[in-house]
């Protein structure tokens, strides 16, 4: 795969080509708590290992984490769900806020009826993975937050868009094609909204009560999450390590899935190990 910081055309036309089958990556969809919902998923790659789900950000939906996806197709069973409103999931007539979007995931856990997953949640992904993870242990095997959301120092509409004109300016030009597909599926309304909820979330009460190991990841460009912040992220949940990818922005999971995918397979060591 790419280096960090680059994304090419290669990585571009498996990212957009849902619902078609690409590079191993097939669609479907459930009826969870009645909304029509989207997974991309790789296939089984036969192995008994503990399935991970990519959780994605809040302007986005599966289609920037398919980079990641492949990487870790290898050696785990893995799922990309698109969240209420965005991506090819059905469009509700409101935006969720993390906790509702917090149980619809686990809805979709229990319709799935899989065993104790990796949730890795990416930006505003880590926030909802969190809430899940404090009301639901018994769902979660490991936790993986990459690049989570948001900083209390810039806990404002305002301050977080701030950050991530900083971030454009750091990321791979090509996924920019992504972001404006994604955002018109989710409507630049729920987008705005959406980002009112993650400014208004106190993830740090959902931080301490996360009981599963957990690895606190971003990468060393991030601007919207700054070493203070992912720091504190790894001293509040109990059981955490925290890691860098060096030249990744915040992206990390579409620029350096190699390096995240290796993090995770770290993190999920004896599971490896029983396969």
């Amino acid at each position: 795969m790419s280096p960090p910081g680059r994304f090419g055309p290669a990585e571009l036309r498996v990212a957009l080509a849902a619902p078609r089958p690409a590079a191993g990556l097939t669609s479907e969809w459930r009826l969870v708590d009645g909304l029509r919902t989207h997974t991309r998923r790789a296939g089984d790659p036969g192995t008994a290992t503990t399935p991970v789900v990519l959780v994605h950000g809040l302007a986005v939906s599966h289609r920037y984490l398919t980079p990641l996806a492949l990487a870790l197709a290898d050696t785990h069973p893995v799922y990309v769900p698109d969240l209420p409103g965005f991506g090819l999931t059905e469009r509700p007539g409101r935006a969720y806020d993390v906790r509702e979007h917090a149980a619809h995931l686990a809805a979709w856990l229990a319709a799935y009826r899989m065993p104790p997953v990796c949730l890795l949640g990416h930006s505003f992904g880590a926030e909802v993975v969190a809430a899940l993870a404090a009301r639901h242990p018994d769902a979660v095997a490991a936790v993986v937050l990459a690049g989570p959301t948001s900083d209390p120092a810039a806990r404002s509409r305002r301050a977080q868009f701030g950050r991530w004109l900083v971030d454009t300016l750091r990321e791979a030009p090509l996924q920019a094609p992504i972001l404006l597909r994604d955002v018109v599926d989710a409507r630049p309304w729920r987008v705005h909204a959406t980002l009112s909820h993650s400014v208004r979330n106190g993830i740090e009460a959902d931080l301490v009560r996360i009981a599963a190991p957990t690895l606190v990841v971003a990468g060393s460009r991030d601007p919207i999450v700054p070493p203070s912040w992912r720091t504190q992220v790894g001293r509040l949940v109990p059981h955490a390590r925290t890691a860098t990818v060096p030249g990744a922005a915040h992206n990390v999971a579409t620029t350096a899935p190699t390096q995240l995918a290796d993090a995770v397979r770290a993190l999920l060591a004896p599971s490896l190990t029983n396969r």
